[in-house]
C-alpha cells in the first residue's frame, strides 16, 4: 500500500504559539484533556491558555512523540535539568490532575 503524505498548514493567527509554564491533565475513560497554563511570578490565579482533548490512542502517541523528541534534544544539547525537582525514585509533591475529567 502507498503511503499518503499529509500537508500541514499553520494559520497565520496559530504561528506564533501560546506560551505555557503549567500543564494540567485530567482524564476520563474516553479522552485526556490538557489545559496549558501561563503562570506570572506573583500572580494567586491563572488562567488557562488552550485546552486539548485527545482519546487515549492519540495521548499514547502524545507521550511516545514526546519521549523520542525529549531524547532527541539531550542528545543534541545535553541532559535537560529540571530545578527543584526531587531525586530520582523520589516522590513528587506536585500534582499534574490524572483524576476524572
Amino acid at each position: 500500500m502507498e503511503e499518503q503524505k499529509l500537508s500541514i498548514n499553520v494559520p497565520a493567527e496559530v504561528a506564533d504559539g501560546i506560551y505555557s509554564n503549567i500543564a494540567v491533565i485530567a482524564h476520563s475513560p474516553s479522552e485526556f484533556t490538557i489545559d496549558f497554563v501561563a503562570m506570572l511570578p506573583g500572580m494567586k490565579q491563572a488562567n488557562v491558555k488552550s485546552r486539548i482533548v485527545l482519546n487515549p490512542q492519540n495521548a499514547k502517541k502524545l507521550l511516545f512523540a514526546l519521549q523520542d523528541n525529549v531524547g532527541k534534544y539531550e542528545s543534541t544539547f545535553g541532559k535537560i535539568q529540571i530545578l527543584g525537582s526531587p531525586a530520582p525514585g523520589s516522590t513528587v509533591p506536585m500534582s499534574f490532575g490524572g483524576g476524572e475529567a
